[in-house]
């Protein structure tokens, strides 16, 4: 059962999730079911003349990470890249890999290291009862902010019940930080 924990001051509630999502493809999966099938009911609203469907993003970041080896397999170097799109995302992975310049000016190859990446997306939804409230899902977590009644906060568990991709833990799982994402793990072989 989803156990979401409140924050003090502003209504907020967090669930960590016991896995990460494992790639950007199933947690796009998540989000865009959230956006097209609005399990959560809400609605459209107009706000300064301008019509917004009931559930919007309004902020969406994709990093990919990046370490560079030399011929020997000696780590010379590592980086990231943030991406505003799912589409940007996976075309900047690849435009790293194959980007020439970049390897003669590290001296080696970039590995992309899909494992330390991190995705999160906030949606923006309308209750007709209790307003605007926001949604952030990250790769490892559920943010539930900005809410009123906690009828919403019970409405959102159980659309996180049913989302096996979204079973929660009581404490961030082993070998994770409490908040953020895990370090980035450069040792042992990394995949071409």
């Amino acid at each position: 059962m989803a156990h979401f924990r409140q924050n003090t001051g502003n209504k907020s509630a967090f669930l960590y999730l016991k896995n990460p999502f494992p790639d950007v493809m199933a947690f796009d999966a998540i989000v865009r079911s959230l956006v097209l099938k609005n399990p959560l009911g809400c609605t459209s609203f107009m706000k300064a003349g301008r019509n917004h469907p009931p559930v919007e993003k309004v902020r969406e970041m994709y990093t990919a990470k990046f370490v560079y080896k030399d011929a020997k397999g000696k780590q010379i170097g590592y980086g990231l890249d943030m991406y505003t799109s799912v589409e940007g995302y996976q075309y900047g992975i690849a435009a790293v890999i194959t980007n020439m310049a970049n390897v003669t000016a590290h001296g080696g190859k970039a590995r992309h290291i899909p494992g330390s990446d991190h995705f999160s997306v906030t949606l923006k939804c309308h209750d007709p009862d209790c307003g605007l409230f926001f949604i952030n899902l990250s790769r490892e977590r559920l943010t539930l902010s900005s809410y009123e009644d906690d009828e919403l906060l019970e409405r959102v568990r159980r659309w996180a019940n049913g989302v096996p991709a979204l079973a929660g833990a009581e404490t961030p799982p082993a070998g994770r930080r409490r908040r953020g994402r895990p370090p980035l793990q450069v040792t042992g072989d990394i995949p071409a």
